[in-house]
């Protein structure tokens, strides 16, 4: 059976049931897409063309390698100081030793360490001999004042004769030398008794001053000879700094200068000069310099030590010592120019007052120098200038754990 039912217009770019309007072809219709599909193209390359080169103009711009703080040298008093080495020694060293010969020590009272004072009993020796010689020496005394007596009066009694003429001029003369004789004989023995009071008091060690025993040689049961030493003592206690001064400074300490004396323990002593040596060492060219020391507990005598004198003040170009950097056993500091880029400056370092260094040369005092960082810097970086908010905020937060009083 044959389809009857019209056909659609082909030719027609317009649905069958549209209403009437301008009709266009299917090329115009193509067309018009490709248009805007080149427009969304084209559009899409210029905006992915601009990114680029954006990309690309930030990827040329250089970057700071570091974000730093800076500073200006300052004018500022920095102390004159005189380093010196030494050594610790004592003030006055006294040894004691044995005056008597022979005996055999009984007691020893003291031990090193021990503070003792003048006139302090500090050994005995046996006594015994001593005093029987002593009883001998006494009797000779009284036997010689007899004697002494018995002569005197013969002797008075001729000289009462003399004008009688029953002795002759001999005889009274001889009795008048025996008289003088017995005398004599008596003060000998007088002095013999003195001889063994004396020996008898050196039986007894007693200490010459007062101050602290720094070493002991007596033993108990010992018998030593005279002369040897049984104690070495540090006079009063008092001990003093031996500096060694160049010949060159030596013209700059005079006695009373004040100086600070730092030992091996970190344990620092204000002391002062006492006196100058008048000589110089000819081997090392150096003078000793005595600087009386206060008591303290860590001070020894035979201590190294170091100190400086304090030779008063003087104005001096500083930086803070954490803008200095040491590279190859040279100091540095970093500059910045007008393009925030740092230069690498050698400088030479003198003084140092707290927290500050004395620069000698190599630094203008209108120079800005970076501070916080500057180890982390070589020289041409560029760098980033810290502003006080960032001081701020790398500032250190207070603990979460403390109250806010606490915290301030």
């Amino acid at each position: 059976m044959k389809d009857t039912r019209p056909m659609p217009n082909c030719t027609s770019d317009s649905p069958p049931n549209a209403k009437p309007g301008p009709r266009f072809s299917r090329s115009t219709w193509a067309l018009a897409g490709l248009s805007g599909a080149c427009a969304l193209v084209a559009g899409a390359v210029l905006l992915s063309g601009a990114s680029r080169a954006a990309d690309e103009s930030k990827a040329h711009t250089p970057r700071p390698a570091l974000t730093v703080s800076t500073a200006q040298p300052q004018r500022s008093s920095v102390p004159l100081r005189l380093a010196a080495n030494g050594s610790v020694a004592a003030w006055q060293e006294a040894s004691i030793g044995a005056e008597s010969n022979g005996l055999r020590l009984t007691r020893v009272l003291v031990n090193v360490g021990d503070r003792v004072a003048a006139g302090q009993l500090l050994a005995t020796f046996s006594d015994a001999s001593v005093q029987a010689d002593l009883a001998q020496v006494r009797a000779n005394l009284l036997e010689a004042q007899a004697q002494a007596a018995e002569a005197v009066a013969n002797a008075e009694r001729a000289r009462s004769l003399q004008a009688t003429g029953a002795l002759s001029q001999q005889q009274i003369e001889q009795f008048t030398t025996a008289g003088q004789t017995a005398q004599a004989r008596v003060a000998a023995a007088q002095a013999g008794v003195e001889v063994q009071q004396l020996r008898l008091a050196h039986t007894r060690v007693l200490a010459p001053d007062s101050g602290v025993i720094s070493a002991r040689a007596a033993t108990v049961g010992a018998v030593v000879g005279s002369g040897s030493e049984l104690f070495r003592m540090l006079r009063r206690g008092r001990l003093e700094w031996r500096a060694e001064v160049t010949a060159s400074e030596l013209r700059r300490v005079q006695p009373g200068t004040k100086v600070s004396v730092s030992t091996a323990d970190g344990s620092t002593v204000e002391g002062s000069v006492r006196m100058v040596a008048p000589t110089v060492d000819p081997l090392t060219r150096n003078a000793l310099v005595y600087v009386d020391l206060p008591a303290h507990a860590h001070l020894r005598a035979g201590m190294f030590a170091r100190g400086a004198f304090a030779l008063g003040e003087s104005d001096a170009l500083t930086v803070p010592q954490e803008a200095l950097v040491l590279r190859d056993g040279f100091a540095y500091v970093f500059v910045l120019d007008a393009g925030q880029r740092v230069q690498q400056r050698k400088v030479q370092t003198g003084r140092r007052a707290a927290d500050r260094v004395e620069v000698l040369a190599g630094l203008d005092a209108q120079a800005s120098v970076a501070v916080r960082g500057a180890g982390f810097l070589n020289d041409g970086d560029l760098v980033r200038v810290a502003t006080a908010q960032d001081v701020r905020q790398s500032a250190p937060a207070a603990p979460a754990n403390l109250s806010p009083r606490a915290a301030k």
